[in-house]
C-alpha cells in the first residue's frame, strides 16, 4: 500500500488539506463523480469537510486516467483540464447509436465491406488538425441551461452547436473489421464518441465507439496511475 501512497503528489508531505493530486485508473461503469465521492468519503473520517474534485470527466463506459485534486490543489483543476489527452479507442463499423457509443441501442445498420486500411488511412488525415466537431446529444454540454443528455433522454429535440477542437495525431493500432483500434492525441473538449461517429460517415458507412481508454493527461500516464481499490485500501489503512 505504501506504493500507492508514494504516487500521491502532495504539496506538503501527507497533508491533503494543503493540496494533493491522485491519478486514478478509473474502472469501467464508474462515473468520474463516483471516483471523487469515494476519495472524499475515505478522507472525511480524518479531515471532515474537504474539497475533492476531478480534472476532466470520463464517461462510465470508458476507463483510464482521471486526475483527482484534493484540498488547495482543487484550485488547479482548470489547468489540468487544459492538458493534452491521449486515448486508445475501439471503433466498431456496421451500426450507429444515438449516443455514439453503447449507452443506447442501435438505430442504424450499414455495410462496411468497402472499408479497408487504405481508405481508413486516408480518412483519418481529414480529422487531424483544428476541426469543427459536434458533441453528441447524449453529453453533458448545456443547451438552454439544461444538460443535453437530459433533453435527449426525454426524447426532446436537441440542437448541438459545433466547437473547435484540435486533434494532433490519429494512429491505426489494429484493424480487424468490423473493429478498428485507434490511438488519438487531442485537445481539451474533444469528444471521441463524435470522432467515432464522424469517421464512419466519412468512410461511407456507420460506426460507434465500442470501447475507450484514456491513456494520458498531460504528463500523467495510465501506467503510473493507481487502481481505485488500492487507493481506497491505502487511504483507509494509512489515515
Amino acid at each position: 500500500m505504501t506504493e500507492v501512497w508514494s504516487k500521491i503528489r502532495f504539496r506538503e508531505e501527507g497533508d491533503f488539506q494543503a493540496g494533493a493530486v491522485i491519478v486514478i485508473d478509473k474502472p469501467l461503469r464508474w462515473t468520474s463523480f463516483d471516483v471523487v465521492n469515494k476519495v472524499r468519503i475515505c478522507l472525511k473520517r480524518k479531515f471532515g469537510k474537504i474539497k475533492v474534485g476531478h480534472a476532466g470527466t470520463l464517461d462510465p463506459l470508458a476507463s483510464g486516467v482521471v486526475i483527482v485534486c484534493v484540498g488547495k490543489e482543487t484550485k488547479e483543476i482548470e489547468r489540468y483540464m487544459g492538458e493534452e489527452k491521449e486515448y486508445v479507442a475501439e471503433i466498431t463499423f456496421g451500426h450507429t447509436t444515438p449516443s455514439y457509443d453503447l449507452e443506447t441501442s442501435f438505430n442504424g445498420t450499414f455495410t462496411y465491406e468497402h472499408v479497408n486500411r487504405m481508405l481508413m488511412e486516408e480518412v483519418i488525415t481529414r480529422f487531424v488538425g483544428e476541426i469543427e466537431q459536434y458533441p453528441p446529444i447524449f453529453s453533458a454540454v448545456r443547451v438552454d441551461g439544461v444538460r443535453a443528455y437530459e433533453k435527449a433522454r426525454k426524447g426532446d429535440e436537441v440542437e448541438m452547436k459545433s466547437r473547435r477542437v484540435t486533434i494532433r495525431e490519429i494512429e491505426i493500432v489494429k484493424m480487424e473489421l468490423p473493429v478498428v483500434e485507434l490511438r488519438i492525441v487531442c485537445s481539451k473538449g474533444t469528444y471521441i464518441r463524435s470522432l467515432a461517429h464522424d469517421l464512419g460517415q466519412a468512410c461511407g458507412s456507420g460506426s460507434y465507439l465500442s470501447a475507450l481508454r484514456r491513456s494520458r493527461v498531460g504528463g500523467f500516464k495510465v501506467e503510473d496511475a493507481c487502481r481505485m481499490n488500492e487507493v481506497v485500501e491505502t487511504l483507509q489503512e494509512m489515515l
